[in-house]
């Protein structure tokens, strides 16, 4: 069988291109462009890109290069080529041949995702000069000069192709790709950047080259740096070994159809294996960067968001739909709005498209309120003031950000959205948000053709010139985060009734702070049919307290920039730690809004409503996943294996029901059940809390403590013990599932060893060679 590589005289010309860069005399520095909020734009002589971002409290560096080719800039018979290409370059260059082994041995995080204006490659490592310039080095080389052969393709395309048949599991993913497909008659965002099968299959290696050289290139590129880093530094390695780089020839040629306006409703129809329904509707709406592309967001919050939602109130509190949920793509040219539901075995498909149309597009006439406009504002900017907090998920956003055109972007939207009025919303509404500018999953077209232009997108250098943006948000300190050091800022006062306590507090990035409290209640004979009303409960008592109700405990979050989770715990053999007569609560918020959270935490963990009316919402969401699970195979793998690992009698807390099972005990669980945990078993006499982040422990403890105290259960606590099983027997079984494309393999061992074992950590380093995160495990 004969293997075709790259051509010698292409892999030549790389290297010498390389070195010759670097023998060149030295590159003029970069030339600095524009400074907004903390983040600083540099340009170089051969077309780079690159933007700073310094936070010292962080002890952690990301270095992100993002390259301006994604699935739209793909040819006719090359769909999921930008996303193939990525994976071809962690294969690595001649001067770094291993790159997945070299960012392990620096302890690095790292990956690349492709999507469709843009791929990007970034690592997170530990702060240090040494990271900082392997991992710029790394990348300039990468840009350039890496293998793309074509035995690595050959590998590749199998594991790009498994990665399609995971996507074609989900009735749900294949909905909106159909859709999507259907919505876009010409435009390439009608493909998925997944790609086609008999591409992934059969595209040639010299396609790919020939797409690396023409798309992977200094002026079609973007580096940023974010984290804790010496910027005079930062400009030198760049200086080094980006500007090195050669200056390209002839500027890029770019895509230049655009989709022209829809003249009619259009349907897809999709029948597949599965007991979930699912309902989509899509619109054509103006690229990211449009103006009119915030009102887009929020109108999106005000149909969607739970509880408040239009959509959420119209189908999932009246039960016709188990869930709702909606997608505003901001992308470089024209995007969509898609809206999808799911509908629980025995409703009316019919019906959730009736009412979800007669919602959308009666919003245009009808409007909606300032109350509605502003609750989704807050959860929008909420949602930005979280991700600003850290350097490092901001320096990966913004890659969507710039390939839309430019990276002001990402704060000119969140200040168009703090500007949008109801009056706005209505308008894009009326004008988008009709039949002759929808695409249906499972519906019949309409008789009455009309259409919508779709603006194009505007000249983009009026809009962001000379645009300053506000004051960088501020800084937090540099922290030491060796095990030791940290040990030594931790703060452990006296248990608050049986609580145990860790403070660790430091100044954060926008005064960001963390909590986690973990109570534990109940014991083995006591919980014994009690594992679902378990489950149910700490959602429960977060959607309603006697002075807040869900709508309420929500809006307070908002306001204050704040997430809080409530969840409990199931009993596996694979995750032991947790299990049933657990509540777990996490909140995430800033300093200031600190008080008034604890205030809601107060309210939910004390004065509890439990409402019967968002019971049965959580109730039918559960059936409806429990449902979906019966044809995954992912999802009856990882039930059936504890299964064969335990051997625990049916009415044992430890046990794990088969999926049938489940339904069938969570459909006959009462609220009533959900109460008597409560009232009985839950309390303050055991479990932790940890919070790290810029809070004062004198104001905080004392909160904490009135929350806590004279909270006493009538039932014992003991832990739930998971003894070693010796007499499992060697199996192996097989699931069928018909008309699920990819297959799943899981496999488990019983073993006498737990984590205070002398053998543990070395199981946990071969565990993680076998079959750990990133490149190089051995599977």
């Amino acid at each position: 069988m004969s293997r075709h590589h790259i051509p010698r005289a292409f892999l030549a010309l790389c290297i010498v291109g390389w070195f010759a860069g670097l023998g060149r005399a030295e590159p003029a520095p970069p030339r600095k462009v524009a400074t907004v909020e903390g983040i600083t734009e540099y340009r170089l002589d051969n077309g780079l890109r690159v933007l700073l971002f310094p936070e010292p409290s962080r002890p952690k560096v990301t270095v992100n290069l993002t390259v301006f080719a994604g699935s739209r800039h793909e040819g006719y018979g090359e769909t999921g080529m930008a996303h193939l290409l990525e994976h071809l370059l962690f294969k690595g260059t001649p001067t770094h041949p291993d790159i997945p082994k070299l960012f392990k041995e620096r302890g690095a995080q790292f990956n690349g995702t492709t999507w469709v204006d843009r791929t990007n490659y970034f690592e997170t490592l530990p702060a240090s000069d040494e990271n900082l310039e392997l991992a710029i080095r790394l990348e300039a080389d990468r840009l350039i000069n890496s293998f793309v052969r074509r035995e690595d393709l050959d590998t590749e395309m199998t594991v790009v192709r498994n990665e399609f048949e995971m996507g074609e599991n989900s009735p749900e993913n294949i909905l909106e790709q159909r859709m999507t497909a259907v919505a876009y008659e010409w435009h390439n965002y009608g493909k998925s950047t997944i790609g086609n099968r008999s591409d992934i299959e059969r595209v040639p290696i010299k396609n790919l080259q020939a797409f690396y050289r023409k798309h992977y290139r200094p002026d079609n590129a973007l580096l940023v740096v974010a984290g804790r880093f010496d910027e005079a530094k930062a400009l030198g390695f760049i200086t080094r070994y980006f500007g090195a780089l050669p200056k390209p020839g002839p500027g890029l040629e770019m895509p230049y159809t655009e989709e022209p306006a829809q003249d009619g409703e259009r349907v897809v129809t999709l029948r597949r294996v599965g007991d979930v329904g699912v309902v989509g509707v899509l619109y054509h709406v103006p690229a990211g960067p449009h103006p009119e592309f915030a009102a887009v967001q929020v109108l999106n919050q005000v149909l969607t968001a739970a509880p408040s939602g239009r959509l959420y109130k119209a189908l999932v509190e009246t039960k016709k739909a188990a869930s709702v949920r909606g997608t505003a793509n901001a992308w470089h040219d024209p995007g969509t709005l898609l809206i999808l539901a799911e509908v629980p075995k025995g409703k009316s498909l019919d019906d959730v498209r009736d009412t979800a149309l007669s919602v959308l597009e009666h919003i245009g006439k009808d409007g909606v309120s300032a109350e509605e406009v502003e609750r989704a504002r807050q959860q929008l900017l909420r949602e930005r003031d979280l991700e600003a907090s850290d350097p490092n998920r901001v320096a990966i956003r913004l890659s969507d950000w710039t390939a839309q055109g430019d990276w002001r972007l990402y704060f000119l939207d969140r200040d168009r959205i703090e500007e949008v009025t109801p009056e706005q919303v209505k308008e894009v509404a009326a004008r988008y948000l009709k039949p002759s500018n929808r695409t249906v999953g499972l519906f019949i077209p309409t008789d009455k053709a009309e259409r919508a232009p779709i603006p194009a997108t505007p000249d983009l250098a009026g809009m962001v010139e000379g645009y300053k943006g506000r004051e960088a948000g501020s800084s937090g300190e540099s922290f030491d985060v060796a095990p030791a050091r940290i040990e030594a800022r931790v703060r452990r006062p006296e248990p608050l009734e049986g609580v145990k306590v860790a403070l660790l507090p430091k100044k954060t990035r926008n005064a960001s702070v963390n909590l986690v409290l973990k109570l534990r209640y109940g014991d083995a004979e006591g919980l014994k049919g009690m594992v679902e009303a378990g489950e149910f409960l700490p959602q429960l008592m977060a959607r309603g307290t006697k002075q807040l109700t869900r709508q309420q405990i929500q809006d307070t979050l908002d306001r204050n920039r704040a997430r809080l989770n409530a969840s409990g715990g199931r009993p596996s053999p694979l995750a032991p730690g947790g299990g049933p007569g657990q509540l777990t609560i996490t909140i995430e918020t800033r300093r200031p809004s600190l008080p008034a959270v604890l205030d809601v935490l107060r309210q939910i963990l004390r004065e509890p409503t439990l409402p019967e009316s968002e019971f049965e919402i959580l109730k039918a969401e559960r059936l409806a996943r429990l449902d979906e699970a019966r044809t995954d195979p992912m999802r009856l793998a990882m039930n059936r294996l504890p299964r064969l690992l335990t051997r625990f009698p049916s009415d044992d807390v430890r046990y794990t029901p088969t999926i049938d099972e489940e339904f069938a005990r969570v459909k006959e669980t009462r609220l009533e059940q959900v109460k008597t945990l409560y009232d009985e078993y839950l309390g303050s006499a055991e479990g932790e809390l940890a919070i790290v982040g810029d809070f004062e422990p004198s104001e905080v403890l004392p909160i904490l403590a009135r929350t806590l105290e004279a909270w006493k259960a009538r039932q014992p606590y003991a832990r739930v013990e998971w003894p070693f099983q010796p007499d499992v027997s060697p199996e192996h079984q097989t699931i069928a599932t018909p008309d699920k494309a990819n297959a799943t393999y899981v496999a488990g061992l019983n073993l006498p060893i737990r984590d205070d074992h002398p053998d543990y950590p070395a199981l946990l380093v071969g565990n993680s060679i076998l079959g750990g995160p990133g490149l190089s495990s051995r599977l």
